[in-house]
């Protein structure tokens, strides 16, 4: 009769150890791979800052509100943008919502001036949004700036805002960047859910989420 010969204890712990390692470094990698993200998402926000007051230092002018006489048709060419007649066109305030309905928006042609004034790059060709290719964050979501305020008890001139984020993700930019919390300081978030457009494409401001919750998507703002 055969004798059946098994794994020694020596045999399976070694397999073990390999096992371990590799989940290990699966597990590493994939927290580079997040942290990576979230560097991605808080650089967002920082650029924007620069783009607007690079704009208005280079220009005098609000980027995405520049039109009229000197405007940014006259600087930069016919292709530029307009927003309609009756829009505030020019009147020092940035019209629209953070995530534009139109490339008529004065938050969408933004976007146009600080690349027509090599500030930030992506295309110049506004003739549709899809050809604009306005940005959009390292988890798919859009990205924008808007000037009304887009979450209750935000203060700030200007609002940058980024949506379809994780709730880890969220909560380790609230961190990285702030106090922690979505519902205090000068980043705050709200669920993606109610931070949509609303027909008019400006959403009404929402309450602050009090806090992050596993599984939920969010729309993360930064005042400044």
């Amino acid at each position: 009769m055969k004798k059946q010969s098994g794994f020694t204890l020596v045999e399976i712990a070694i397999v073990l150890v390999i096992i371990g390692l590799l989940l290990g470094g699966v597990l590493k990698g994939q927290e580079l791979i997040n942290s990576a993200k979230v560097k991605n998402l808080a650089n967002d926000f920082r650029q924007v800052p620069l783009f607007v007051y690079g704009y208005q230092d280079k220009f005098k002018r609000l980027p995405g509100d520049d039109t009229g006489v000197g405007g940014a048709s006259g600087r930069f060419g016919a292709n530029v943008g307009t927003t309609p007649s009756g829009g505030g066109a020019g009147n020092g305030v940035l019209e629209g919502a953070w995530n534009p309905a139109s490339v008529t928006d004065e938050t969408a042609l933004f976007w146009q001036h600080v690349r027509l004034a090599n500030l930030a790059a992506g295309s110049t060709d506004f003739s549709n949004l899809t050809a604009a290719g306005l940005p959009t964050n390292a988890e798919g979501g859009q990205f924008g700036i808007q000037m009304a305020i887009p979450i209750v008890g935000m203060t700030g001139t200007y609002f940058a805002c980024s949506g379809g984020i994780p709730a880890a993700f969220a909560q380790q930019l609230d961190t990285t960047m702030d106090d922690g919390r979505p519902d205090g300081g000068t980043l705050r978030a709200v669920t993606t859910t109610t931070a949509t457009n609303s027909a008019t494409g400006m959403p009404a401001s929402p309450a602050a989420a009090s806090a992050y919750t596993s599984g939920s998507s969010y729309t993360v703002c930064l005042a400044f």
